[in-house]
């Protein structure tokens, strides 16, 4: 059988590479090339991880200038020469098209960088290509199926095989468990950073919504958009979150093993869920933070305080897709027939074979149905949901338990894909919906795996405590080490123990 974990300077992380680099150990040039190589091999042939929807045609080039610059003392940053990838759903200037992953924007070549992007490229990172995503980022059916898209197909976890990639993120995640990168940028609206991340075990990061400009992103809702890093460790998230952060801050600068020392944790109880492997898991982590010093404080019990909150989470975001969304696509050029919701809907319909062979578009049409921000059912629902997960949410628990960060898992075991159900998920893990309807940062940090599939540990902190979040996962991680490598097994049942049990 080929063996297909990666080796040599494609199994370096990103603050490894960022310091091979600058040594000499590996020019760009040869970074991007095997990196290329390796995308050939793994996403468009093997497993066929279709993790990747487009490869920029200027990469090489890119990579031989930033070669140029290091060999003449030019270096831009501790990121030239570094190839990342972008979620198609962020604009870059290169010559490749931002679809979200629909065919209705495979014409959608704009010619701008999105800010985080530029802040990349003023480092000298390479854009090298765009990631695969769930489409529209899982904003279009309520019965969607993550990891798919018209445009790339269904993303594959390179763990196993069979297993959901999660979204909308998937490519992003798929791509660094992989090593098709040294690092990508996902998106997140409620859980499509993290989730991706937890289920392909990687670092995921989502930041404070406004810390990084959502300008030349396709929208789904302002006030929980952002993007943010996905890398091997959370020292690469750091490098990167200082490229896309217009501000002046070195988040590498609070990394410290000893971050946890002294700190009071809030564990979310009431966010563990039932899997017994995953409550194992951790316990385990939550020794290990004690052990570095830290001190648990449970909490067992959180209702959110509007009594309309949970009827209000997915009005705000119909209206604000709705109203975002009309507002990006009459900005794109004009090889993009569809210039509204409403058009889009209709080319749905037009196209339904390629777009719709597997659910509909019932998100789309109940946004559609939505009025103006002006009206007073948006306003009421964005109160309510900002109300229970923020003041009397997030900073609620952290004020009333004095604690300086809140602890969960990051999600469930990830389920088999299924394109006849669509998303079928376990009972869920994790408190994740509350730092993204909040707009607060939120990490997570591989905590090993069940059965070989990846599970991750969730670090959440109040509006602009990035800087300190990143700091304690990575003392757990210092600490722990338990990212998994992927080990590209068909399904659950290339395991022996699960083979033997199951066949009789």
């Amino acid at each position: 059988m080929p063996t297909y974990e990666a080796s040599g300077i494609t199994a370096k992380t990103l603050p490894e590479l960022v310091d091979d680099l600058s040594e000499g150990g590996v020019t760009s040039e040869e970074l991007v090339q095997a990196y290329l190589d390796r995308i050939e091999r793994l996403d468009r042939d093997g497993p066929r991880l279709q993790s990747i929807i487009s490869l920029n045609p200027n990469a090489l080039p890119l990579a031989r200038a930033s070669d140029q610059r290091r060999a003449s003392g030019n270096a831009l940053g501790p990121l030239d020469g570094v190839p990342v990838l972008l979620k198609d759903n962020i604009e870059s200037l290169d010559p490749m098209p931002t679809t979200a992953g629909s065919l209705a924007l495979k014409d959608n070549i704009t010619g701008r960088d999105s800010p985080l992007v530029a802040g990349l490229r003023a480092q000298g990172a390479i854009i090298l290509g765009k990631t695969n995503l769930s489409q529209w980022a899982n904003f279009r059916d309520e019965d969607s199926m993550s990891g798919w898209s018209s445009v790339g197909g269904q993303v594959h976890n390179p763990h196993m095989l069979d297993r959901n990639p999660c979204g909308s993120s998937s490519g992003s995640g798929v791509a660094v468990a992989a090593s098709l990168a040294a690092g990508a940028v996902g998106t997140e609206t409620n859980g499509s950073i993290i989730c991706p991340s937890n289920v392909n075990g990687i670092v995921g990061f989502k930041p404070t919504v406004g810390l990084i400009s959502q300008e030349w992103i396709v929208p789904i809702s302002p006030s929980q958009d952002t993007a943010g890093p996905m890398t091997r460790t959370v020292r690469g998230a750091a490098l990167m979150l200082n490229a896309m952060d217009p501000g002046n801050e070195d988040y590498t600068l609070s990394l410290s093993p000893d971050a946890l020392k002294g700190m009071r944790i809030g564990v979310m109880r009431f966010a563990e869920g039932v899997n017994k492997d995953i409550k194992d898991r951790f316990a385990a982590a939550l020794a290990e933070m004690e052990a570095q010093g830290a001190t648990l404080v449970d909490i067992d019990e959180f209702e959110p305080a509007a009594e309309n909150f949970w009827d209000s989470t997915q009005p705000l975001l119909e209206f604000e897709f709705k109203d975002s969304l009309n507002a990006y696509l009459a900005t794109t050029p004009d090889t993009v027939t569809t210039r509204n919701l409403r058009e889009l809907i209709a080319f749905n319909e037009t196209n339904a074979d390629q777009e719709m062979p597997l659910f509909g578009q019932s998100l789309f049409k109940a946004s559609e149905a939505r009025g103006p921000l002006t009206d007073p059912a948006y306003i009421a629902a964005k109160a309510a949901v900002r109300f229970s997960t923020r003041e009397q949410g997030i900073d609620r628990l952290l004020a009333e338990y004095d604690v300086n960060v809140l602890v969960s898992p990051s999600g469930p075991v990830a389920p088999r894909i299924d394109p006849v159900n669509g998303d079928v998920w376990p009972q869920w893990a994790g408190a994740g919906w509350m730092a993204a309807q909040a707009g607060y940062p939120h990490l997570t940090v591989p905590m090993g795996d069940v059965q070989g599939i990846p599970v991750g540990v969730s670090f959440i902190g109040s509006a602009g405590d990035d800087a300190a979040i990143l700091a304690y996962g990575y003392a757990y991680e210092q600490a722990s080490k338990l990212r998994p490598d992927p080990h590209y097994l068909k399904s659950a049942e290339d395991r022996p123990e699960i083979s033997e049990a199951m066949l009789k």
